[in-house]
């Protein structure tokens, strides 16, 4: 198996100049910022540089003056960032304000079928009854498998690991074993039946993370890593020579798009050696996608679950987006952590 091929330095000066980057952005409470700072606090944990913790615990801290906010299902992800800070400063209000999320979820959330999250967002003028997004995977059932382990709180785990099996079997494909973006239970149906390379990420990036959180003697480990390991194995032979993945992943006349790319690159990386020469080919195209002042391009914006492939091609990918830039420095994060050189 080839080594991975990078220059440490040259990670570590390109993940500074996007977390500058990001903080150059504004964010409400909401999903933009959440995971744009959860690839923050994947940077601080791979560099230990305290500079990225203070920014962020100042954006924090001010957000928090008037205490948390309207919760959604996609807002909760914020929490990420919460987790974070409290792991690395022990200071109690950041704990006290995640388990106010947690809360929210374990009571408040909209739910269908056997407890599965209906996607919630922080607007009146949409609503989703009874459908399900990918996104959920990362905003909340990640949260929770966190947030369940670090208090040991065996009602919070169970039900992030729910969200992953509800999720598992209304998106993911049994033939060809790429995750759809949604799944309407009221029609039974997956919408548009698209393969998304973003909402690919979602799953493949926190179904690795989250097989960290539960130990292999838990019935659901072997499940979540076979869907993990299928999802993988089918995506790595959908990857462009640019060492991106299409916005439609099956679909090589849609544009390559690099956030979903991210996501699904970072999985792999969690997979040890056998998927080396794909994570090299992504390392080559997600830099080429960062500019010297640290945007990372080709982000599509955010995506419904559209009403067919035109309107996945048709999302437009000009704009610095917060998830452009977290799930990128998720991936590089992962490059420095796997230490492998």
């Amino acid at each position: 198996m080839p080594a991975l091929q990078f220059d440490e330095n040259e990670i570590r000066e390109v993940i500074d100049r996007v977390v500058h980057r990001t903080f150059q952005m504004d964010f409400n409470w909401d999903w933009p910022g959440g995971v744009a700072f959860y690839g923050v606090t994947e940077a601080y944990e791979a560099t230990g540089k305290q500079e990225y913790l203070d920014l962020l615990k100042a954006w924090i801290d001010e957000q928090l003056e008037d205490g948390l906010p309207k919760l959604t299902v996609n807002a909760v992800s914020v929490g990420h960032s919460l987790l974070s800070l409290y792991k690395a400063t022990g200071e109690d209000k950041y704990i006290e304000y995640a388990i106010q999320m947690a809360d929210f979820l374990k009571n408040d959330a909209v739910r269908f079928a056997d407890g599965i999250f209906q996607h919630t967002v922080n607007s009146e003028d949409y609503n989703f009854p009874e459908q399900a997004w990918v996104d959920t995977m990362f905003m909340a059932g990640y949260f929770l498998v966190r947030i369940g382990t670090m208090l040991n709180r065996a009602d919070y785990l169970e039900d992030g690991i729910k969200q992953y099996h509800g999720h598992e079997e209304f998106l993911q494909d049994p033939a060809t074993n790429l995750y759809y973006h949604g799944w309407d239970h009221l029609e039974q149906s997956h919408m548009s039946g698209i393969y998304w390379a973003r909402g690919n990420s979602w799953a493949a990036i926190t179904m690795a993370r989250a097989l960290k959180h539960i130990h292999v003697t838990h019935p659901s480990f072997m499940i979540i890593e076979g869907s993990l390991r299928d999802q993988l194995s089918a995506l790595v032979r959908l990857q462009a020579d640019s060492g991106l993945w299409h916005t439609i992943v099956n679909d090589p006349t849609s544009y390559t798009e690099t956030s979903g790319s991210a996501g699904i690159a970072a999985a792999l990386i969690s997979s040890g050696k056998m998927y080396n020469k794909y994570v090299n080919k992504s390392i080559v195209g997600i830099l080429d996608r960062i500019t010297e002042e640290g945007s990372v391009g080709g982000v599509s914006a955010g995506t419904a679950v559209m009403r067919d492939a035109d309107g996945y091609k048709g999302v437009p990918h000009k704009r610095v987006q917060g998830w452009g830039q977290g799930l990128a420095l998720t991936f590089l994060s992962s490059l420095l952590s796997r230490k492998e050189f």
